[in-house]
């Protein structure tokens, strides 16, 4: 699970993050939303273990986050793919930093995501659905003990982006791996979310955090639950953003 206590972030005497308190249970999904610099990623790269300057406690299953001692997967938004490297390699590329190159490549996950003649491309030879896939496959390959994903799907046209939330949801099902999820985009954080976390404008702050019956379901904009938290979760956002103006 993910434990986060009293979390403080400061950059030149600018508060970053304030007094975040946050647990997630193992296996679950939280979507994070909230204004633009209100330090979604600096959370993200908390829980990575990339950024160590901060105060409070943060544990995954009561660890300190360490990639050392944690296998944790990253998706960032332009996919972090390896230009150098075709599908197959930057497929492998977690595996074979973790593993020290005894590792197979993952064909019945490259399969269910239709990759299989894709591998010896490189990602310049790619659309931008294809190169979601890549990077969704490097990640699920990895089976992390925690997923981060800032904004994964936002520079995808609607449609693609649409097919991409299945695929994620497909792949998750399957592993259950505890993921969070940076997004600005309310429809996605109600399909992908289980847990959503809506952040206040900087310094950020938990403003409120909604158990969201819609997770996962694929019909989820044909339910009568959908305008209603739709809605008040875009009156939460506009809240939010005015919660530490002056």
């Amino acid at each position: 699970m993910i434990q986060i206590d009293n979390l403080f972030v400061k950059y030149d005497n600018l508060n970053i993050l304030e007094d975040i308190n946050l647990q997630m249970a193992e296996g679950s999904v939280c979507a994070v939303i909230g204004p633009s610099g209100c330090g979604k990623s600096t959370l993200l790269n908390i829980l990575a273990g990339i950024n160590h300057d901060y105060e409070g406690k943060v544990f995954i299953n009561g660890m300190k986050p360490s990639p050392k001692k944690q296998t944790i997967g990253f998706i960032p938004q332009n996919y972090g793919l390896l230009p150098w490297l075709k599908v197959k390699d930057n497929i492998m590329l977690g595996l074979n930093i973790k593993h020290k190159n005894n590792s197979q490549i993952p064909m019945d996950l490259i399969d269910s995501l239709g990759l299989n003649k894709l591998l010896n491309r490189y990602p310049k030879e790619l659309s931008g659905g294809q190169q979601q896939r890549v990077s969704l496959a490097r990640a699920f390959a990895l089976k992390a003990d925690l997923l981060l994903m800032d904004e994964p799907f936002s520079a995808l046209d609607a449609i693609t982006r649409e097919e991409m939330q299945d695929v994620f949801i497909n792949l998750w099902q399957q592993q259950n791996v505890t993921t969070v999820l940076v997004t600005h985009y309310v429809e996605e954080a109600l399909y992908l979310g289980q847990k959503i976390v809506v952040m206040t404008a900087t310094p950020g702050k938990v403003y409120k955090i909604i158990d969201n019956p819609l997770f996962a379901d694929k019909n989820f904009r044909d339910r009568e639950e959908f305008v209603q938290l739709s809605k008040q979760l875009r009156i939460y956002l506009k809240k939010a953003g005015r919660e530490n103006e002056a």
